[in-house]
């Protein structure tokens, strides 16, 4: 049974401090460059693909996309050879496009969807939400009070055991903004003087997800799909009776399925929120609000809070 001294906390009529019960907490943005450092993490270190080189067996240079050769001299001299042309076996990728695309996308769609907390710009999508369970307490409490009195002297009664469904059931919902499905192109181009070569380079990418062509990248928390393209190009130079040097060159295309959260610089930092529910709206009387005294009795009268 409450004693005297718990009678301040177990008279509760409210959310006390509503503006404290919404709090937030900065996450990690998904932006275009995260999926590209995604995908490169992927190219250089899962795969780690290696080939007979001119000094051994040793690991391929991978690059992102090919820089001006002036760039590279400055930036990344063992690329190339002393009369400045690129040092083969090389691997580069590029992103080719981008496309939102309605057909291949997540589980969320606009701001139609069942599950969207806050009809923003954006959206929010819920995470999770759960009872608090001391505040939907000191409602029924409340209630039971109310109800029944000093319940300590109603015979079996009890402050905390309600004797109805609490509808005043307070929760603590959290949420972040509603991801945009975007699919990323990119191209990735193995360079080789041999035959040999561009074979110990391409097998990796054929074997890449065993029978399927699916796989998964990842970078700082957020994890994308993607998908190897069925047709490998072959675009070499063997053919041609020109005095330049005979190279193999393929190019591998991949569809990466992401999700954009937030607008990256030009936008606030996304956020998870958590925030509370109001249960019970009170509007005082319009004598309490303006704090006047009751005009009439001896003492008895009073204005509800």
């Amino acid at each position: 049974m409450p004693s005297k001294k718990d009678e301040p906390n177990i008279r509760y009529k409210g959310v006390e401090n509503a503006a404290a019960n919404l709090s937030t907490e900065e996450i990690e943005p998904s932006t275009l460059e995260n999926i590209d450092f995604a995908f490169y993490d992927f190219i250089n270190g899962t795969m780690n693909n290696m080939a007979t080189r001119t000094d051994g067996w040793g690991k391929v240079k991978v690059m992102w996309a090919t820089a001006e050769r002036s760039f590279l001299a400055k930036d990344d001299r063992d690329v190339l050879d002393p009369d400045g042309t690129l040092k083969l076996p090389l691997i580069a990728i590029e992103r080719t496009g981008i496309n939102k695309s309605l057909t291949r996308k997540g589980s969320y769609y606009g701001l139609s969807a069942t599950n969207i907390d806050d009809p923003n710009r954006f959206g929010r999508v819920v995470l999770a939400r759960k009872i608090v369970r001391d505040k939907t307490n000191n409602f029924t409490v409340a209630d039971n009070r109310k109800k029944y009195g000093n319940v300590t002297r109603t015979p079996r009664r009890q402050s905390y055991y309600p004797d109805k469904v609490n509808k005043k059931v307070v929760y603590e919902t959290l949420s972040m903004p509603l991801p945009v499905s975007v699919v990323v192109n990119y191209t990735v181009v193995t360079r080789t003087n041999y035959v040999q070569q561009m074979n110990d380079l391409i097998a990796p990418f054929v074997t890449l997800g065993s029978s399927i062509n699916c796989f998964s990248i990842e970078k700082a928390g957020h994890k994308y799909e993607a998908f190897l393209q069925e047709s490998f190009t072959f675009q070499n130079n063997i053919a041609s009776m020109e005095t330049e040097s005979r190279t193999f060159q393929t190019a591998i295309n991949f569809d990466v399925i992401g999700y954009l959260i937030g607008e990256a610089p030009n936008g606030e930092r996304p956020k998870i929120i958590k925030k509370e529910n109001a249960v019970e709206v009170k509007i005082g009387r319009e004598h309490v609000i303006f704090g006047d005294i009751p005009p009439y009795g001896d003492g008895k009268s009073f204005y509800r809070d």
